[in-house]
């Protein structure tokens, strides 16, 4: 909870606001107002002066809060001024009480007004939607141009010795000798050929003969024609 710090501006509104009080009060009693009468009628006052400054602070632009605070203000100031040596206190004019008097009715309607008047509800933003958004334009085709330009010759370069390397052509591969054959595996070879010549009628090939032995494809060539 804010603390309330004393200053000179607090004490000056509160002499201020005491003398504005007791100038209403008198006015009132000399007005016809006696008693607790007297009293009520610098309340209803600044009551009303602080209902419609707390309204102007909401909405600055309510017309209606302007209006009765000038009314409140008014009867202060008036009332301060009334109470100056300007009237005459023991003999106050019939329209004065007629003021006082209906004070009360003015005081009720204007404070019922102020608490009751509407207020401007706060606008909403409204959602954009894919309908409120310009589509996007779509951008116009560039027109098709052609340049023509003449081929350039490609310059010369001199021979390197990489580009006659490359130029020069590839030596022969070189064959490999064949692969030497054990006997007894000739011997084996030998018999597994003449099996199957016995049952297909035909001489074994090398693929044949490399998938029964399990030897590589050199070996298996090299016995082949070994056999032959």
């Amino acid at each position: 909870m804010p603390r309330i710090r004393i200053d000179a501006v607090l004490i000056q509104a509160v002499i201020a606001g005491a003398l504005s009080f007791a100038h209403l009060h008198d006015l009132a009693a000399a007005a016809g107002q006696d008693g607790w009468k007297a009293w009520a009628y610098p309340v209803s006052v600044d009551l009303l002066l602080v209902a419609a400054w707390r309204r102007m602070r909401t909405t600055a632009d309510n017309r209606a809060a302007w209006a009765w605070f000038i009314i409140a203000l008014a009867a202060s100031l008036g009332a301060n001024v009334a109470t100056a040596g300007l009237l005459d206190l023991g003999d106050v004019p019939a329209w004065l009480r007629i003021l006082v008097a209906g004070w009360p009715a003015l005081a009720f309607l204007g404070g019922t007004l102020l608490v009751h008047s509407p207020q401007a509800a706060p606008t909403e933003p409204q959602p954009v939607t894919a309908a409120t958004l310009p589509a996007p334009s779509e951008p116009e085709p560039a027109p098709d141009m052609t340049v023509d330009r003449a081929p350039e010759p490609a310059p010369e370069l001199p021979p390197t010795p990489a580009l006659e390397e490359a130029a020069a052509p590839a030596p022969a591969p070189v064959s490999a000798p064949p692969a030497a054959v054990p006997p007894a595996l000739l011997d084996h070879a030998r018999k597994l050929a003449d099996t199957h010549h016995a049952t297909t009628g035909s001489r074994i090939d090398s693929a044949t003969l490399r998938a029964r032995l399990g030897v590589p494809a050199p070996l298996a060539d090299a016995i082949t024609a070994q056999l032959a």
